[in-house]
């Protein structure tokens, strides 16, 4: 990927130029969620970046500040920023604190990369569904109405939906192509990851209710 293209460097660069800082910094990215797998990994990358630079800069900027530069790199950094579980409306600015219990999941890669953009554009995509509610999600009863999309063009994820669904209900991760399902246990989520076949990459994850460096930002 050329560096300006990515989101780490994205993301330092335009800190740069909304505080005028003229300082620089070595980054490393130890780069293990998969490309186009739909997890909110670059975006998760570019927070970081934000969040660690305006520490090292003392550039000073509020965490809702930080948020309104992440949007502008994309609708999923916001909500790493704010650094808690939320819920997001609008194009994932609006952000309201949810208070979930810890969790296991598995999360299965069927070695496919979905570009997000070809989703968005396709022209069966459902786009006039009520929107979701904040009820609906803590109840469980959301939806993904970019997954049947997904799964017409690229079959492999609906093939991972329908193995993961004999053992826990599954869906697809935002855009995909990753598939999630919560576990009752780690020793449930690691007996499924271990009878993941061989075609497809598993991991067993634990929740996160904080970003590691949320207290760096009041």
């Amino acid at each position: 990927m050329p560096e300006a293209d990515d989101l780490v460097v994205r993301a330092a660069c335009l800190l740069q130029q909304a505080t005028g800082s003229r300082l620089g910094a070595d980054i490393a990215l130890h780069k293990v969620l998969p490309m186009g797998g739909g997890i909110g990994g670059g975006s998760s990358d570019a927070a970081t970046t934000l969040i660690a630079l305006n520490r090292l800069w003392r550039t000073g900027l509020s965490r809702a500040e930080l948020q309104a530069l992440g949007l502008q790199l994309g609708a999923d950094v916001p909500v790493f920023v704010f650094g808690r579980d939320a819920f997001a409306e609008g194009v994932g600015e609006a952000l309201q604190p949810l208070a979930l219990p810890p969790a296991w999941y598995v999360i299965v890669f069927p070695k496919v990369g979905i570009p997000t953009a070809e989703i968005f554009r396709a022209p069966e995509l459902t786009r006039n569904t009520a929107p979701i509610k904040i009820a609906d999600f803590v109840t469980s009863t959301a939806r993904n109405d970019l997954q049947p999309v997904a799964c017409s063009r690229f079959p492999e994820v609906e093939r991972v939906i329908d193995w993961l669904a004999q053992h826990a209900p599954a869906r697809m991760t935002g855009s995909g192509a990753c598939v999630f399902a919560e576990t009752a246990s780690e020793a449930d989520a690691r007996r499924i990851v271990e009878s993941c076949p061989p075609q497809w990459q598993a991991w067993k994850v634990r929740s996160l209710a904080r970003h590691p460096l949320y207290e760096w930002l009041q």
